[in-house]
């Protein structure tokens, strides 16, 4: 269980971000979702509806900038028990040889930039209990062909977590949760075995709660979820 625990979740309003906050919610969490307007904070709440509990801190500022990230952090003050970070979203359409300026700035060095901005502002201040848990997807291990950018930059954050590892050594659990498609409450229908987003959640929570050392935990669809789950509250 996470009662008590102040978890960070950066992205927290998009798709997958809103699977994770509900699960720390329903977990007892102190839950701080960082917004860049007041109109997405007002429609998130919105959205939680009734699970948007006394619990849930929603804080308009921008994070995705080294500076910006930094002044967040340092305004939540402590403790801060855990990190989850499903920042970013799809990019495609285009073949690497047929991009733009644009296409590079945004997909891969702004979501980049803000990754590295959250980590290198919260690490040093994380619980030694706590956990960072970085959300990649399964393009970072495979080419995606017309969407490069977007397999280079989920790779770029695998690279990240294991250098992290190596730099930390045993003082942080550093992870990433790698993800086939992923089940949203606004994608409608899915195909059968596609994990959801409440699934990512209670993952996400699970390695909250663990005792592991940080790694990569690949969840490709429903049923590596369940597993990955069994295995972090030891049923596995």
């Amino acid at each position: 269980m996470s009662t008590g625990r102040r978890v960070l979740i950066p992205g927290g309003t998009g798709g997958v971000g809103e699977g994770v906050v509900r699960a720390y919610l329903a977990a007892g969490a102190q839950v701080v979702v960082p917004t860049r307007s007041e109109q997405r904070a007002a429609e998130f709440r919105r959205v939680l509806g009734d699970a948007a509990s006394d619990r849930l801190q929603v804080v308009v500022h921008d994070y995705t900038t080294l500076e910006g990230a930094e002044w967040l952090v340092a305004g939540l003050g402590e403790p801060l028990d855990d990190v989850v970070a499903p920042i970013g979203g799809y990019w495609g359409g285009r073949p690497l040889q047929a991009i733009d300026a644009a296409d590079w700035q945004s997909a891969f060095v702004d979501l980049a930039t803000a990754h590295i901005a959250v980590m290198r502002a919260v690490l040093p201040r994380l619980s030694r209990t706590g956990a960072y848990q970085i959300v990649a997807g399964e393009s970072g291990l495979r080419p995606v062909a017309g969407a490069g950018l977007l397999s280079m930059q989920q790779s770029a954050l695998l690279m990240m977590r294991s250098v992290l590892e190596a730099e930390v050594e045993d003082r942080q659990r550093v992870f990433a949760l790698v993800l086939g498609p992923v089940h949203t409450r606004s994608a409608g229908d899915a195909p059968p075995g596609w994990i959801s987003a409440g699934q990512v959640g209670e993952v996400a929570v699970a390695v909250s709660a663990s005792a592991e050392a940080g790694r990569e935990i690949r969840l490709p669809d429903s049923a590596a979820a369940t597993k990955a789950l069994d295995l972090l509250r030891g049923r596995g």
